[in-house]
């Protein structure tokens, strides 16, 4: 029964990759799609809004808090080398939760259970500045995606999300982002949504944000319920996003329009 567990699931994995996923030979980043003026502001650390909250994350990560008394570099040291390529490995498997976590959930895990604070808000200064500093380490590495068998049923999930039909558009993510990349909307270019830059700052936002509050901005864009922050259904689909642009470069804290 395991050998035809790990071989379904195997096959499950396999199906994914040829349902409809762009071809590596023409995966392109939202850099790829933007104007001049805002890849210069991107390329250029001084000009990136979004180095603001890294700078902000990297105070965070010395101070001292909750009952522990004890600060992020006490366990993991200088981010510069404990945190180089992490960002690029997630959503990872928890195995105490027995599911995938996201980045925010994990920085949320070692606040609670190690230092004894408060677990920080979603979408927070504190937190996506934490998020921005970590993300920063694996900028110019490949999102190195690893699906083991326990991964697998979250894959699928997440690649189910993308293609299900939602809202009162009737709309699922993979019309606009595989089937129709690099078309105007709304005098926009859709890109492929791969999400190489979170946390990013958009233009649209003035702020910087996660990939799980975009992911909901797209849900309400089509009409649909958006899921609540942390929600199973949104990691699993960050999972998928993740594993879909594997190989590609990450460079955050990207600027988008």
């Amino acid at each position: 029964m395991r050998r035809l567990g790990a071989a379904l699931s195997v096959l499950a994995v396999a199906a994914i990759a040829a349902a409809g996923e762009i071809a590596p030979s023409e995966r392109r980043s939202g850099y790829d799609f933007m104007s001049r003026e805002t890849r210069a502001m991107q390329d250029d650390d001084t000009a990136n809004p979004g180095m603001l909250w890294v700078l902000e994350g990297g105070t965070l990560w010395e101070k001292k808090i909750g009952a522990a008394g004890r600060a992020c570099a006490d366990c993991h040291g200088d981010p510069r080398a404990s945190m180089k390529g992490v960002a690029a490995r997630y959503p990872a498997f928890d195995a105490g939760k027995g599911r995938p976590v996201g980045l925010e959930q994990r920085i949320n895990v070692c606040r609670t259970d190690r230092q004894e604070a408060p677990a920080l808000a979603y979408e927070s200064r504190e937190l996506l500045a934490l998020t921005a500093l970590v993300a920063r380490q694996s900028r110019g590495l490949p999102i190195d995606i690893a699906i083991a068998a326990r991964m697998r049923p979250f894959l699928a999930a997440g690649r189910a999300t993308f293609h299900r039909r939602q809202g009162q558009l009737n709309l699922a993510c993979a019309q606009c982002h595989d089937d129709n990349w690099g078309r105007q909307l709304a005098g926009n270019v859709i890109p492929q949504a791969h999400p190489t830059g979170y946390p990013l700052y958009r233009l649209e936002w003035q702020s910087l944000g996660s990939l799980q509050r975009r992911l909901r901005n797209c849900l309400v864009g089509i009409r649909a319920a958006p899921y609540d922050y942390g929600a199973q259904e949104l990691v699993d689909l960050e999972l998928y996003l993740m594993w879909r642009a594997r190989g590609m470069t990450m460079d955050a804290p990207a600027v988008r329009p």
